[in-house]
This record gives C-alpha cells, structure tokens and sequence, in this order.
C-alpha cells in the first residue's frame, strides 16, 4: 500500500521512525521505493546534485516538475513530496498557488514543500491547504536564504532557538503536515517535535526528531563535498570510477567485447 500522509502521523504516535531520501531521476527513485523508503523528497538540492549549481536558487519550476514527473514514474509507495524553488511561491500567495497546482496537475506528487516560518509563509500555508493542497515545512537552516543566514547552525541563541520554535508551531496550526528541521541543535530538535502532533524530519538536528531525510547523493558518496552532519554510507564516485577504469581498460586490450 502506498504511503499517506495521515500514516505519518500515525507513526508519531507509534514511535516508528519515518525513512526520507531525495531523488531527482527514475532508476534512483525505482532504487529507494524498492527499498521501503517511506517519504521521497524532490528536492531542490537538485540544483547542486543533478545540475552543477552552487546553490539551490538557480533551478525553476519547470526543472522541478521535470524531474518530479521522472521520480513519480519510479515509484508505487513512497510518498512523493517536491520542493517549491526559490522565487516560486514568495512574492505573493496566488504565485504560491499556481506553482503548488502545477505541481500536483503536472506530476503524480502527493504534496509540496516550502521554506520558512515566517508570517507571510505561515499565511500561504494556510491558505494552500485550505484549498486541499498538501504542504511539508521547513525551519531552521533554509538553504534558499542562504546568502542571509550562511549554512552555520541555527537555533543557538535563546532568542533565535524561540523563533523557530514558534514557526514550527505557526507552521503546523496553518495546516503543514510534516515539517523539515535542519542544522539545528539536537534539544531544540527535541523540544520542538514534543509540542508538535505532526512529524518532525531531521537533517543535521539529531536523533529525538520523528524521522530523518538526507540528500541521497551524500548518502551514495555521490557528492564532491557533503554538509558536516552527512554521512555517506558507501563512496559511489570511487566504485563508478573504478568500474570505468577497467571497461576502458578491457576496450584498450580488446578483451571487451569477448567476441
């Protein structure tokens, strides 16, 4: 059976951790549904992994339903979720809402993401999921500000630790049904998935958040450079190599093909 949102919270109720990872392409997206991923996350680290950016701002729209509409085709139960990018949904809640709708009308996704706990997020929140559009927060480290906030911790002063805390809280009353905490302190991380009754996803936040998610390219060893709170889980760039190296090789000595 395909995974759904109301089984998420469901899960937190139960203590069973939720399983993320983010996928860009089919055979990857096939790979990870395979394997009981239970959210796959369309991310905008698609910009960095899949396309060569520095950053997350540069990709559009229409490059992340691109992708979407390919990660969907690989996938029977996982649920989906694509992130909005930048400059897709700030300037006004009707631009959040066209490229929220593009993305359910146009890929087979189950519900979108966006970052930010501020007031003008919290109100387009509430209003994508009063017209029945699912939504996934995100607080903490918010890579689309990054050129505000940098890519250090968030959360590590009292004043600031508050703040996210209240968004995250504003995030779920607007009707979010899972919100993404990343590069914060772990008892911040704690502390705010115990005021919640929706799922906290961690990524560099610790253990005490209801589920984890990381970027699968970290996770494969996929990535030139990695954030300190990745870990990868086997080095893919080296065993590609390697596998590259010596198919060269047996073209060079005639050995490949065998006939």
């Amino acid at each position: 059976m395909a995974v759904t949102i109301q089984q998420l919270t469901q899960w937190k109720e139960a203590g069973r951790s939720i399983i993320s990872l983010t996928a860009w392409e089919y055979s990857l997206a096939q790979v990870l549904d395979l394997a009981g991923v239970d959210i796959i996350l369309v991310g905008d680290s698609l910009a960095m992994v899949g396309l060569g950016h520095n950053s997350t701002l540069p990709v559009t729209l229409d490059e992340m339903i691109h992708h979407a509409k390919a990660v969907c085709r690989g996938v029977k139960k996982a649920l989906v979720v694509c992130d909005l990018p930048f400059m897709s949904y700030q300037a006004s809640i009707t631009q959040a809402m066209e490229a929220a709708a593009r993305v359910l009308k146009e890929t087979d996704a189950a519900a979108i993401k966006l970052e930010g706990g501020s007031s003008r997020i919290v109100e387009t929140v509430a209003e994508l999921t009063a017209v029945g559009i699912p939504v996934m927060g995100h607080v903490g480290l918010t890579p689309q500000s990054f050129r505000i906030l940098g890519y250090k911790q968030q959360g590590k002063t009292i004043e600031n630790a508050n703040l996210i805390i209240d968004q995250a809280i504003a995030l779920q009353q607007a009707g979010a049904f899972a919100i993404v905490l990343e590069h914060i302190p772990r008892d911040l991380a704690a502390t705010i998935t115990s005021k919640l009754t929706i799922p906290t996803i961690g990524i560099g936040a610790g253990n005490k958040c209801d589920g984890q998610v990381l970027v699968t390219a970290d996770l494969l060893g996929l990535s030139a450079k990695q954030p300190p709170f990745a870990k990868s889980y086997v080095n893919l760039r080296q065993v590609i190599s390697d596998a590259v190296q010596e198919f060269s090789q047996e073209v060079q000595n005639k050995e490949f093909p065998q006939s």
